[in-house]
This record gives C-alpha cells, structure tokens and sequence, in this order.
C-alpha cells in the first residue's frame, strides 16, 4: 500500500515514496567525528537504499550546520555485536586477577619499578 500525503487543496504531491519499498530499505549507523583527533560517535540511524544514498542523508541530518569533520555509515545488519544478558560474561573475564599489572611480583634486581 503506497504512502499518500495530500496538499492543502487535496493533491498528491508528485514525490511519493512507496511506503513498502521504504520499508525495504535496509538500516544504517551513522558515526560522526567532531573535530580531528577525536573518535567518531554514533549520531543516529537511518534507512537508505544503499550506501551512497545513507552517506548524503547522514550528512544532510547529521552535519548540516557543519558540526562534523568525518562520516561513517555502517549498515546495522553488518554490525557484530553481543546480546546485554551476556555482557556479565565478558565482564567477568576481563576481571581476572592476571589481567592486571599488580598480580605480578617484580623480581628484587629490578628495583627500579
């Protein structure tokens, strides 16, 4: 079923979207990197037909006052990434005792650490 959006005096503008191809259109993370130096940082999501089309929206939404030096768009299907209920696990193994510098005792002839 088409989108349909009317004017004021009841006419279909001549730029409609068809609503189930929109919906077709595959999700992309937009990243965005302030100033040099700095890391980029998720800005948002948007959907775009592909990476041409997502790259001029993400700078259309997201940079259109020049707030951005860099722009990265990722489609979110090629994103991997771990489920929230499974982040315990990860934590937990990075809080072994052998991950840390002070669980090793520094030998007496080195004396300068």
């Amino acid at each position: 079923m088409p989108y349909e959006v009317h004017s004021p005096d009841g006419a279909a503008p001549p730029d409609l979207v068809d609503a189930a191809a929109a919906d077709e259109w595959p999700m992309w993370e937009v990243f965005v990197r302030q100033r040099r130096g700095l890391a980029h940082i998720h800005a948002g999501s948007l959907h775009a037909a592909d990476a041409e089309a997502a790259m001029q929206n993400a700078r259309d939404v997201y940079t259109r006052r020049g707030e951005g030096v860099s722009v990265w768009v990722v489609r979110s299907d090629q994103i991997a990434a771990f489920d929230p209920a499974d982040a315990v696990d990860f934590y937990e193994a990075n809080t072994e005792d052998v991950r840390s510098a002070t669980y090793y005792e520094i030998p007496d002839e080195v004396g300068h650490m």
